[in-house]
């Protein structure tokens, strides 16, 4: 049996859940690159059937995130809506460094406060981790509804910390998923970089 042949064969015994959840991510992921809006639609497939598998992993903030993907889906779809028309899509734009610096600040103070309960008052996970990407991902994924180029770069060291979280976890596919997003990630900045001096021009 070839390396590929394996590789399909270990993709067809993965619950039908996850790889349906993993295939919406993908084409997600690739859609956001091109800034598609059709985008939201498949963040919000895969967001529903996370939400449920999160659960059963013991991976309560990673659920309580994807029901957050579900609103900023639906939020983010919104947004690429009013801020573009017929001839010209929402811009892309950078923030000033203060602004991050000042999110990443709130974001750590919410996942050590988050950390902690989870550990006293439930059975999470790596409670404190979990929380950390969680907290990250929202601020990431409300980047992304805004277009801001960024979004790339904090993505970069969340899914760098999810593939081990999921791999943990037996949640294989998920984990192959963010190896790819991994991958994919410097696709996405240069192709939304291009687009903002294009803006420019």
């Amino acid at each position: 049996m070839t390396f590929f042949a394996e590789i399909i064969d270990q993709v067809l015994a993965q619950p039908l859940p996850e790889l349906v959840a993993v295939v919406a991510a993908v084409f997600y992921i690739v859609f956001v690159i091109y800034e598609k809006i059709i985008c939201w639609f498949f963040a919000a497939i895969s967001a529903v059937i996370y939400v449920w598998l999160f659960i059963e992993a013991k991976l309560y903030m990673e659920s309580m995130l994807n029901i957050c993907y579900l609103l900023i889906a639906v939020y983010g779809w919104y947004q690429w809506v009013i801020g573009s028309s017929d001839t010209d899509d929402k811009p892309i734009v950078t923030w000033p460094l203060k602004i991050h610096i000042r999110a990443i600040s709130c974001i750590v103070f919410l996942a050590i406060a988050n950390g902690f309960l989870l550990d006293i008052y439930s059975d999470a996970i790596f409670p404190f981790i979990d929380s950390l990407t969680t907290w990250f991902a929202i601020w990431a994924t409300y980047l992304v509804a805004q277009k801001v180029l960024e979004n790339w770069w904090y993505w970069l060291l969340i899914d760098l910390a999810s593939i081990l979280i999921y791999w943990s976890r037996d949640l294989k596919l998920t984990s192959a998923l963010f190896v790819a997003y991994v991958i994919m990630i410097p696709i996405g900045l240069i192709s939304w970089t291009k687009s903002m001096q294009n803006q420019s021009q």
